[in-house]
């Protein structure tokens, strides 16, 4: 294994198992202290999620629903040690995050001497105040989600799987490990003000990547969303407004400490206070009135019936006397005055940093600020000490921005007027003059070194000058390079039409989930028990449960997604078809997609229609009988019992079509003997497939592959005999298109 590892790597994984070894024998004398504080952790979560927390997540769950949807909802233990053993989990992870802190404390003379530990001792009022926002941040994020989130997002789950005629029955681990997630990422997106500001301040990310890449944290916060909430959007929604919020309170927080930062020397608190003592003063005048009137005009009432519309019972009480209304009013104030105390001395210093960038070193001047006219009228000196990675850096900016004409203005400006990371450039030119060169020798520009580089890749990749490999290795890199390019015309075929490609998968996506939330499951549920025997008995005995809160809404998600696919395969190859004909891949011409769909369709509905009204009752009611005999209940869930059902009659279809669609494949030009050689890959498909589309576990995965290798293999033999054995292909002879 340390064979596959480059020499960095290994000298990193070295030095951290050196520190690490350090660290435990710096700290040897304490860690009884260290274990004292990770078993006071560790007891103490165990013993308060026993008495308080289980309760506290209960009432938290029902908070929003109606009283016959919180009849329904119930949490079960599936062992007889689920309980015991989840409150032993999470209290083991307390303890280590509680002990954590004091073995680093214990360790920090190894840490010293490895210059992993501030070398000037933070001041005791700075630590307590980095500890206090982080601790109070976590607070409000934890704070929304409990009181806001949680309430409406599992009112809406149970409902969910109400109406599709499932029963809400949580496993305790399921539904804690989804409680405890959400909570985690709700903490840590509120560390989000903290860490940005602390990252501009200290110049690790500077507050012009936050500002300039503001579009790149909107996609990932949302598919931070779909991680962590359900896939419906209002959820997703309700995750994400918060932090997107968040996020640009942080950026001005970041543009805050950053001009602080930069302008610190010419910063005089006191004297932008004198000049503005009217705004301050103002401002915390208006702070206290607003408090007060909050108290005294009604807002109180109009607080706490906003608690009861989000389904909390908590409210907000008047003051008992006017001196405690008083010291309110005060506090307010006094916080309102400070924070226009930051505001005054912030614009003051932001003010002064635009006049020293307009009358100071021009290589001041931000690039991001500037238009494509704005780079070409720059100042020599702004790309004079501009390395090649910063000029890159800013042209990439300005492409993810979409302004291509900018980034090119940037790139053209470089290649004229750069000077740092050039001399290199330089000298190489050189050199190739000296070798006779001239043309390289000309060309020191980012451009030109970009075209050379690409075509050297491409010369390498393509294997043009590898003259002393064998014919076989030749030929080789010859066929993949040719696999490539013909995948890549084809998929350049569908970019045009990629917008009606993925329209059509979205409304089929969105009208079938639709279906389906509005009940459709559930009459689909109840039509199958009718079908199934009587002595089953499946109002009495069959029961289909929900063991973890998104379970309902993820399989009409995944059953959704399927329906898409399905339906939007045809249009798929209809836009890909004159690709596949010009790279000769098939003869047929394009009206054969009907007759494709066709057959398909016909194959797949006629698989259907016999595993819905016979094999998938008949497998069912086997099933059961056994344990209907011994009258015992039966609770399926979900996911084993609804896939159970799909691979019974849809999968009866998709099982007819694949020699239905190998026959058609050959028609159109595939080979008996390319589809015999490349059963490897078939199979390698169809797992990546059934891993994404089925129950997550490897039974249920080759339940899947089986068949439909199996399936695979009879079209093989139908094909064997209709090609006489490959000897004459179906696919009519080329003809050209009129």
């Amino acid at each position: 294994m340390s064979g596959a590892l480059d020499e960095d790597t290994r000298e990193t994984l070295d030095a951290g198992r050196e520190t690490a070894g350090a660290m435990l024998r710096a700290a040897q004398k304490d860690l009884q202290k260290v274990f004292i504080v990770f078993l006071v952790g560790f007891l103490g979560t165990f013993y308060a999620l026993r008495l308080y927390v289980w309760d506290f997540f209960k009432r938290v769950t029902r908070a929003r629903m109606s009283a016959q949807v919180s009849g329904e909802v119930s949490i079960i233990a599936q062992t007889p040690f689920d309980v015991i053993l989840l409150q032993a989990k999470i209290g083991l992870v307390v303890g280590i995050i509680f002990a954590l802190p004091i073995f680093v404390y214990f360790s920090r003379d190894a840490l010293k001497e490895r210059g992993l530990w501030p070398s000037s001792p933070i001041p005791a009022w700075q630590l307590g105040l980095l500890v206090g926002t982080m601790g109070l941040l976590f607070a409000l994020g934890v704070g929304y989600g409990y009181y806001v989130f949680f309430p409406f997002t599992f009112a809406f789950l149970a409902q969910n799987a109400l109406s599709a005629g499932f029963t809400p029955t949580y496993s305790i681990v399921k539904w804690a490990q989804f409680i405890f997630l959400l909570t985690v990422s709700f903490g840590l997106a509120s560390q989000l003000p903290l860490a940005m500001t602390a990252l501009s301040y200290g110049e690790i990310v500077p507050y012009e990547t936050f500002r300039d890449k503001w579009r790149h944290a909107v996609v990932g916060v949302f598919a931070a969303g779909a991680l962590f909430t359900p896939p419906d959007p209002f959820t997703q929604i309700m995750w994400a407004i918060p932090v997107m919020t968040l996020y640009g309170v942080s950026l001005y927080l970041a543009k805050v400490v950053t001009v602080a930062r930069r302008g610190s020397e010419q910063m005089d608190v006191v004297g932008s206070v004198r000049a503005h003592w009217n705004v301050v003063a103002g401002v915390g005048v208006v702070g206290g009135l607003a408090v007060y009137a909050f108290f005294e005009r009604g807002g109180v009432a109009l607080f706490n019936a906003g608690l009861d519309l989000i389904g909390s019972d908590y409210a907000v009480f008047a003051p008992a006397s006017t001196a405690v209304l008083a010291g309110y009013v005060l506090l307010a104030g006094v916080a309102a005055a400070v924070l226009a105390v930051g505001y005054v001395v912030y614009r003051d210093i932001d003010e002064m940093a635009v006049v020293e960038a307009g009358v100071g070193d021009p290589s001041a001047i931000d690039l991001a600020d500037l238009d494509a006219g704005g780079v070409r009228a720059a100042p020599p000196e702004v790309f004079a000490e501009m390395s090649e990675d910063e000029a890159m850096a800013a042209a990439g900016d300005a492409l993810d921005a979409g302004n291509k004409e900018k980034a090119q203005a940037i790139v053209d400006r470089f290649d004229a007027d750069g000077g740092a990371g050039q001399e290199g450039d330089a000298d190489g030119a050189a050199g190739a003059a000296a070798a006779g060169g001239a043309e390289q020798a000309t060309g020191g520009g980012i451009g030109s070194r970009a075209r050379r580089a690409g075509s050297a890749f491409f010369d390498e990749y393509s294997g043009d000058d590898a003259t002393e490999e064998s014919d076989e290795t030749d030929d080789a890199d010859d066929d993949f390079e040719g696999y490539y390019t013909d995948v890549q015309f084809i998929l350049d075929s569908l970019t045009s039409n990629a917008f009606r490609i993925v329209a059509v998968f979205m409304a089929v996506l969105a009208v079938t989930f639709g279906w389906l939330y509005t009940g459709g499951i559930k009459r689909v549920y109840e039509d199958f028990l009718s079908r199934l025997p009587a002595q089953v008995r499946p109002n009495e005995v069959l029961d289909v449960v929900a063991l973890h809160p998104m379970e309902a809404l993820i399989f009409e998600v995944k059953f959704s997604t399927i329906i898409a696919v399905i339906v939007t395969l045809p249009l798929v190859a209809y836009y890909a078809w004159p690709a596949l004909r010009e790279r000769n891949v098939i003869r047929q011409r394009r009206r054969a997609v009907f007759l494709w769909t066709g057959a398909l369709a016909a194959g797949l509905l006629g698989g259907f229609a016999l595993g819905y009204t016979t094999i998938a009752p008949s497998v069912i009611s086997w099933l059961v009988n056994d344990t209907v005999r011994a009258n015992m209940v039966i609770a399926y869930r979900i996911t084993n019992f609804f896939w159970l059902i799909f691979f019974t009659t849809a999968g009866i279809g998709i099982l007819a079509d694949v020699p239905i669609l190998m026959i058609l494949l050959n028609s159109a030009g595939v080979g008996y003997e390319t589809m015999r050689s490349r059963w490897r890959e078939v199979t390698v498909g169809v797992l990546a497939v059934a891993a994404l589309f089925t129950p997550a576990d490897v039974l249920t995965m080759f339940l899947v592959t089986i068949p439909l290798m199996a399936a695979y293999m009879i079209g093989l033999g139908v094909l064997f005999v209709l090609t006489l054995g490959g000897r004459r292909d179906l696919a009519p002879p080329r003809t050209a298109d009129v």
